[in-house]
């Protein structure tokens, strides 16, 4: 029986995940927006919701996910969302799932997710909303990430801001390599990816229990199709299938930034499977990264159970149904 187990991808950003995204939406199947900024600000003020068996509650939370900044670019129509929210599962998940459902539907395609680097760091409460999900997470080269961090319009001016944000990245892939399972989770290298498309293309779709279609190679080609709202995205985010990028970060940081960021790094570069420029021995500090990562393994469960407490006492307000009852999975459960 085909699955309609929904889709995220997730990484550090820039490492590739608006490319990963393309290429799964040109799947038959598959439909996945453009990044938006409403689940996790939604799942953080859960609490702020009210009861959502209330029509009136679901009602709000839709009409505060329309007027969230990029919901435009899904090109859902407003009363379209309301009614459809008001009208899903008592549920967080399932106000936010049948938002991205909507937008497969446009496409008449059974499956559904949705693509954003901050997720990473978030995995837990993704889970919590859409707990069949299945999670790809995109890795690069930490270097030729903060390469493209410092140039990014938009970023910090503090190279150090971006060491730290692909450390806490590759920290979280770590972490969930080890957490969750092989049909849960799904890693998958930029390097390789864009070398060889076909294959790890493939890899993904055995993970996900689809067939490839060659399309999703040509996510360029085909994202532009007959979709208005794509077309003026991928001119705005320049996203192609190369190699030319790879190891850039030799051109593009100079040999203090290069230096800065393996020092930093310690061995995440190499427990990714990327070499060092220099040759460095296992130091203190990067067993201590070993020990923090194992620490974080067992509290940071018990941290998100603290947090939701804290958030229900000061809410006065117990907490809310969070998961989805919108696939075959989630309804069973």
């Amino acid at each position: 029986m085909p699955t309609d187990r929904p889709i995220f991808i997730v990484g550090c950003p820039r490492s590739g995940t608006t490319m990963l995204q393309l290429m799964l939406h040109a799947h038959p199947r598959i439909a996945l927006p453009p990044e938006n900024r409403f689940v996790l600000p939604a799942y953080q003020r859960r609490h702020e919701l009210g009861d959502l068996h209330d029509p009136a509650n679901r009602r709000d939370l839709a009409r505060w996910m329309i007027a969230t900044p990029q919901f435009n670019d899904l090109g859902l129509g407003e009363q379209q969302v309301i009614d459809a929210v008001v009208g899903a599962p008592p549920t967080l998940g399932s106000a936010i799932g049948t938002v991205f459902r909507l937008y497969a539907q446009r496409f008449g395609k059974p499956r559904w997710g949705d693509k954003r680097p901050a997720y990473l760091r978030s995995l837990p409460a993704l889970l919590r909303m859409f707990p069949d999900a299945q999670i790809i997470n995109i890795l690069r080269d930490g270097r030729d990430c903060v390469a493209s961090l410092k140039e990014a319009p938009w970023s910090s001016d503090d190279i150090g801001d971006h060491i730290a944000s692909w450390s806490r990245s590759a920290d979280a892939s770590l972490r969930a390599a080890r957490r969750y399972a092989p049909d849960t989770y799904h890693a998958v290298r930029y390097e390789d990816l864009v070398a060889d498309p076909e294959t790890y293309l493939r890899r993904m779709c055995d993970f996900l229990e689809e067939e490839y279609d060659p399309a999703m190679a040509r996510p360029n080609e085909m994202a532009c199709v007959a979709v208005p709202e794509y077309k003026i995205w991928h001119t705005r985010t320049h996203q192609s299938v190369t190699t030319e990028r790879v190891r850039s970060w030799q051109q593009r940081l100079t040999t203090t930034e290069i230096e800065r960021c393996e020092a930093v790094f310690g061995s995440r570069l190499r427990r990714l499977g990327y070499e060092q420029s220099t040759f460095a021995a296992p130091t203190t500090a990067d067993r201590a990264d070993r020990l923090r990562l194992a620490v974080f393994d067992r509290i940071g469960p018990v941290r998100g159970l603290m947090n939701d407490a804290r958030a229900a006492v000061r809410t006065r307000r117990r907490e809310p149904a969070i998961a989805a009852r919108l696939t075959s999975g989630q309804r069973l459960r």
